[in-house]
C-alpha cells in the first residue's frame, strides 16, 4: 500500500469535507502540520471542527484557517496567542470548547485506544465540568470525558520511513502522537523520509499502523515569542 505522496494537496486528496472534524498535532509553532494546513486552506474546506492545544499565531498555523474563516469550532487548552481567534470568540463567531491539556491529550489518546471516555479530578468545581457527569471513587469527585475520534489527523514529524513509522524530534513529540492515532486517517508531513529498516525500532515514536498518508517538503522554524537580551 503506497503511503507516501508527492505534495501535501496529494496526500489530502479525497479525504476533506465541510463540517469534518480534525485533529491536529503541536504546541504553539512547536511542531505544527503547517503544509497541511495550508492545503487545507487552500482546498477551501469549511465548517471544520478543529481538536488542537492551541490555533497557532494570526498567520501562521491554524490561524490561517481562521483568517479564512473555514473553523466552525476549537476543541483547544491555550488560546492566548492569537487575536483573531479571540476577537471570533468574543463576538460569537467561533464556538471554543476549553480543555484542560492533560485532558485534551488524554481524550485524543483514548479515543485511538478504542476508550470512550474515562474520569478526571481535572476541571470539578470548575465551568470545564458545566453539563458532564460527576462520579465518586473514594470519596473523591471525578468528571466524565469523551474520547476524540477525528476525521482526521494531521501530524509533523522529523522522520519516517516509507511505512509510516515516525519519529518526533524534541518538544515536537508534543500532542502529535496521541492526535495521529486518534483520526480515522491520518496524513503526517516530515522533514525526511528514510529507506526502510534504518530507522532503531526502540527510537520510533508512532508505529506507522497509525499512519496512513505521509508527505515531505520543508518547514519554516518559526519562533513564537522571540525574547533576546538587551544588549550592554
Amino acid at each position: 500500500m503506497k503511503k507516501v505522496y508527492g505534495s501535501p494537496k496529494e496526500a489530502l486528496d479525497g479525504l476533506l469535507f465541510d463540517g469534518m472534524t480534525i485533529a491536529a498535532g503541536g504546541f504553539g509553532l512547536c511542531g505544527i502540520p503547517e503544509l497541511l494546513i495550508a492545503a487545507i486552506r487552500d482546498a477551501g474546506t469549511k465548517n471544520l471542527v478543529v481538536a488542537s492545544n492551541n490555533a497557532g499565531v494570526d498567520d501562521f498555523g491554524l490561524g490561517v484557517l481562521l483568517q479564512t474563516r473555514q473553523v466552525k469550532k476549537m476543541i483547544s487548552s491555550y488560546v492566548g496567542e492569537n487575536a483573531e481567534f479571540m476577537r471570533q470568540y468574543l463576538s460569537g463567531e467561533l464556538e471554543l470548547e476549553f480543555n484542560p491539556q492533560g485532558t485534551l491529550a488524554e481524550r485524543m489518546r483514548a479515543g485511538g485506544a478504542g476508550i470512550p471516555g474515562f474520569y478526571t479530578k481535572t476541571g470539578v468545581g470548575t465551568v470545564i465540568a458545566e453539563g458532564k457527569e460527576h462520579k465518586e471513587f473514594d470519596g473523591q469527585m471525578y468528571i466524565l470525558e469523551k474520547g476524540i475520534i477525528a476525521d482526521l489527523s494531521i501530524v509533523k514529524a522529523w522522520k519516517a520511513d516509507p511505512s509510516g513509522n515516525l519519529v518526533f524530534r524534541k518538544t515536537a513529540r508534543n500532542f502529535n502522537p496521541p492526535a495521529a492515532t486518534c483520526g480515522k486517517i491520518c496524513v503526517a508531513e516530515v522533514e525526511e523520509i528514510v529507506p526502510l529498516g534504518s530507522l532503531d525500532p526502540d527510537h520510533i515514536h508512532l508505529p506507522g499502523i497509525y499512519v496512513h498518508r505521509i508527505v515531505q517538503g520543508e518547514h519554516e522554524k518559526r519562533i513564537e515569542q522571540r525574547t533576546v537580551r538587551k544588549r550592554a
